[in-house]
């Protein structure tokens, strides 16, 4: 967990990244290449892309935030990888109007999902832009893991709302327009010909340990991202994340 290329330690990334970063490795030696070219769709402001082309990587960042994609073109000058990632403004359902088809070792599908009018639609546009044997790493929010908070928050009504709804959602207020479930997400996957290979849960008990817990107990930030590995491809898991993590290939 020490890998200084890695994001900053955080809870909301390392386990995404620690997963991510080995599949781009076995990608890269599989292709017998060390510099993939990678997409990020709904990659904003580069929290994957510039650790990414930290590795040596081309990125291409397709966002239809035109401030994030600044903020992300400073951030990759400040890491001294400007060369290497590209900033392309643009959104799911109009991918292959700023990009090529079945140009791309590996997609990373981060955030898009709870957002996009069609899930599926999206899912198959970043299959499409995948090259032969190219890796999708698909994240999107778990409906788990908002139930759970609601409860613990003590809006039993909410959480009820939230097993409820069609779309995951726990009411007028909530800030997220769709959540899936892990056999929604598998499925979305599979229904697109590629050969899911792991599901992850993502922030299992990170959102719900108090924050001071975890910034003054010595040791505390680290016991608790092993904690999150860990968990994270036990299945009995998945139901509580905050967030799942899909891995799949093309054949």
């Amino acid at each position: 967990m020490s890998d200084p290329l890695r994001p900053r330690a955080s809870l909301r990334t390392a386990v995404v990244w620690e997963v991510l970063k080995d599949a781009l490795e076995h990608r890269a030696e599989a292709a017998g290449r060390d510099a993939l070219d990678v997409l990020d769709t709904g990659g904003g402001t580069g929290n994957f892309a510039v650790p990414v082309a930290r590795l040596g990587h081309r990125v291409t960042v397709v966002d239809p935030s035109p401030n994030a994609l600044f903020a992300l073109e400073r951030r990759a000058a400040e890491a001294g990888v400007a060369d290497r990632v590209r900033a392309v403004q643009g959104d799911a359902h109009g991918l292959f109007d700023v990009v090529e088809p079945g140009g791309y070792d590996a997609v990373l599908c981060h955030g898009v999902l709870e957002y996009v009018d069609d899930p599926a639609e999206g899912v198959r546009n970043a299959v499409g832009a995948l090259r032969p044997a190219g890796t999708l790493s698909l994240l999107a929010a778990g409906l788990g893991g908002a139930v759970l908070a609601r409860a613990l928050a003590g809006h039993f009504t909410e959480a009820k709302n939230a097993l409820s709804d069609p779309a995951g959602r726990w009411g007028d207020g909530d800030p997220v327009p769709r959540r899936f479930t892990a056999e929604q997400l598998t499925e979305l996957v599979s229904d697109t010909g590629l050969r899911v290979g792991a599901v992850h849960g993502v922030r299992i008990f990170a959102d719900l340990v108090p924050g001071v817990l975890v910034d003054t107990e010595p040791g505390a930030m680290d016991a608790l991202l092993k904690l999150e590995a860990a968990a994270a491809e036990q299945p009995a898991f998945h139901s509580v994340a905050t967030q799942l993590h899909v891995l799949a290939e093309r054949g």
